[in-house]
């Protein structure tokens, strides 16, 4: 399932909006999902959203009381596509890129990898299992 598997990725940022920031962003996640966990570049979808800092609160503090930044990133990916160890990567990588585009941020910025049952999701009105079955049986055929 893997080439067809489709990423959705939520980046949250404590920070003013910035349409930069934002393709930054962006660009870094489409990145990691393709170079990290083998999907395919053209059905990756991510949405960045900003928050209020002074609303975002780390420990019982606001982010700008800390001097610091922070984000939260969520991947959607169909579960048993990738090993943990490419899940580790992505998060680690995920962590050091956002610090790059931000700056210092807090160690309290998470990243989620949500593996989803591929029958119970999917893109172009097809579940991922829909689409793995289809294939197991045109691959049969062609046998």
């Amino acid at each position: 399932m893997k080439e067809t598997d489709m990423p959705y990725i939520r980046a949250r940022v404590a920070g003013d909006g910035s349409t930069e920031i934002a393709a930054k962003v962006a660009d870094l996640l489409t990145g990691l999902a393709v170079d990290v966990l083998g999907k395919q570049r053209d059905v990756v979808s991510v949405d960045v959203d900003f928050a209020d800092p002074a609303c975002w609160f780390v420990g019982g503090r606001s982010v700008p009381d800390r001097g610091e930044g922070t984000f939260y990133v969520e991947i959607k990916i169909t579960e048993g596509t990738n090993a943990k160890g490419d899940k580790a990567l992505f998060v680690r990588r995920a962590f050091d890129g956002m610090a790059a585009i931000l700056g210092t941020v807090s160690e309290a910025s998470y990243i989620v990898v949500q593996d989803v049952r591929p029958d119970s999701w999917g893109f172009a009105g097809l579940t991922q299992e829909y689409r793995y079955i289809a294939g197991r049986l045109a691959a049969k055929t062609d046998d």
